[in-house]
């Protein structure tokens, strides 16, 4: 990579990796999950919680997540030649029905490894107030 500048194989790896966070078949997967969360993650959810990588690892969802394709507004930015915030709106449909937004972004760093994510946060949202 040229500075901060993301080839080809990067970026498609990094959005594989960013919504194989929301395929249940991966997400809830022990292996997928210890491979892809560092050692160091933390996230701060949609509810205001935080979970170490133990906790987000173990924790399985409440209702089903049928979120909204392809993940909306997604950009990804390269901080340094190894670190890449991905920044999105997610639209999830909880299982009354309801739809649930939140601004998303998660921080991904390469190592001797690949990519791993360090960090992750949501902020909710009401639907017309998407990012510009």
């Amino acid at each position: 990579m040229d500075g901060c500048a993301l080839n080809d194989a990067d970026r498609a790896e990094l959005l594989r990796l960013e919504e194989a966070m929301w395929r249940p078949e991966t997400r809830f997967d022990m292996h997928f999950q210890q491979r892809y969360f560092a050692p160091d993650f933390v996230e701060f959810g949609r509810s205001g919680r935080v979970y170490t990588r133990e906790q987000a690892i173990l924790r399985l969802p409440a209702r089903p997540i049928r979120c909204q394709w392809p993940l909306r507004q997604l950009v990804l930015r390269p901080l340094a030649a190894d670190c890449v915030q991905i920044i999105y709106d997610s639209w999830v449909i909880n299982e009354a029905g309801a739809l649930e937004c939140a601004h998303r972004a998660s921080l991904w760093s390469r190592g001797p490894q690949g990519w791993v994510m360090r960090f992750h946060q949501a902020t909710p949202f009401v639907h017309g107030q998407e990012m510009p």
